[in-house]
């Protein structure tokens, strides 16, 4: 339930932030076969978001950017790494590495990443989905696990101590190492990363929740169909906007129209979902907050 509820989840959010020509495009999804942990799904993403930039970020970045996601998903344990895709030589060396591994649990496991793949400082950050703080623009009342009650399971809402007396629960282990090696700004922006991927955690498994009752139920086929057709949908919307960009000189920016072979074009059903209908106009949102708080390197998140 964990595995479908996380794929719906994510393909279903990755649509509604992808307006305007920025948001996630999917360039590459599809099976891949690891030795040492078997078959897989492996994803490549854009990640477009100049505008959701602080402003001291984008003052140091062009104004087309994007951050290229490579994924290898051998659930229950994932790796993901992350790297700027325009290189050009005034932008400074950034990288994030996660490694994900997925427990029946509370989040009671000890030493699950083993020391030996954890260098340095670290800090180990136990995230509630219920009762932790999230920014205000992303708070919405019916996301709320406190409040929300499902219809088919008869699962929440979320009392305080629901970790310890909830079943069914599951534990996402998050081991998050990011790097931006340049003199002043460095410990800035490290902490602005941890503190968005502690955000972008709490939101996402706060939702899987609160949708429970749209894809519990679901087979992986099933999801998998879903994940597709609004991957598909969601290219459409930002390739409609604006084109991808990819760099063949330094500070020369080409369009190019980015429709990945592997795009499907399987529906679920002869009418797409309301929320696949490009989105209204709407005021633009403000950009991420710039107050740094948070300089982990490994983070939790619990979700029933």
């Amino acid at each position: 339930q964990y595995r479908v509820g996380q794929l719906y989840t994510i393909s279903k959010h990755s649509h509604q932030e992808s307006e305007k020509g920025e948001g996630v495009e999917v360039v590459k999804n599809e099976p891949h076969e690891d030795p040492v942990h078997g078959p897989g799904q492996f994803t490549e993403k854009r990640v477009h978001l100049s505008s959701k930039l602080p402003s001291w970020a984008r003052a140091v970045t062009p104004r087309i950017f994007y951050i290229t996601e490579k994924a290898w998903n051998y659930y229950p344990y994932t790796i993901t790494a992350d790297s700027r895709s325009l290189q050009c030589s005034f932008l400074p060396k950034f990288s994030i590495y996660i490694e994900t591994k997925y427990e029946d649990n509370c989040g009671d496991s000890e030493n699950i990443f083993h020391s030996d793949k954890i260098l340095g400082d670290h800090e180990v950050s136990f995230l509630d989905i219920a009762f932790d703080e999230i920014p205000e623009r992303y708070y919405r009342s019916l996301e709320d696990p406190r409040f929300f009650s499902s219809a088919k399971t008869g699962r929440g809402p979320l009392r305080e101590g629901w970790r310890q007396h909830t079943k069914p629960i599951m534990c996402s282990y998050k081991l998050v190492s990011v790097k931006f090696e340049v003199w002043g700004l460095q410990t800035r922006v490290e902490q602005f990363v941890h503190k968005v991927i502690r955000d972008i955690l709490l939101i996402g498994h706060r939702q899987a929740f609160a949708w429970v009752d749209e894809w519990c139920g679901m087979t992986m086929e099933e999801v998998r169909r879903y994940e597709q057709e609004t991957q598909e949908a969601t290219n459409e919307l930002i390739g409609l906007v604006a084109p991808a960009i990819s760099v063949s000189e330094v500070g020369q920016p080409t369009a190019t129209h980015s429709a990945p072979a592997s795009a499907p074009s399987t529906p679920l059903s002869d009418e797409a979902p309301d929320f696949l209908a490009p989105p209204k106009a709407r005021p633009r949102k403000k950009s991420a907050p710039e107050t740094l708080t948070l300089p982990a390197l490994r983070e939790r998140a619990g979700a029933e």
